[in-house]
């Protein structure tokens, strides 16, 4: 059990790394541009703002590497950020887009109950 929870929250610190990507670095580009429905002057206006948003789901990313590093003694430390993700997906899915609270919440939610049976 202990290895496919350690999996889920790799893989959630996976997506945030991608979004981390996405948001800092493809944001104005046909990928980014594409990724995330936008125009191409939409992309431009608010390339600051994605990039200070993919720098936060770099912390969450980090934050999850750090809880899996130390092991079952990084238990509590997965849960906070686990519990950010599913927060901040919560209100994505809510606020900007259905899509990010099964991209984003979901998979956090997954993750966060596989670390609590484990």
């Amino acid at each position: 059990m202990r290895t496919l929870s350690d999996a889920a929250v790799a893989l959630v610190a996976f997506l945030h790394l991608y979004f981390l990507v996405l948001e800092m670095f493809l944001w104005t580009k046909p990928f980014g541009i594409k990724t995330f429905g936008l125009t191409p002057e939409f992309a431009a206006a608010s390339k600051t703002l994605a990039a200070n948003q993919g720098l936060y789901n770099g912390f969450l990313a980090a934050g999850l590497a750090w809880g899996l590093v130390l092991g079952a003694a990084g238990n509590p430390i997965k849960y906070f950020f686990l519990g950010c993700v599913i927060v901040a997906g919560v209100f994505g899915g809510f606020t900007a887009s259905r899509k990010i609270f099964w991209v984003q919440a979901l998979p956090g939610v997954v993750a966060l109950a596989l670390v609590v049976l484990s």
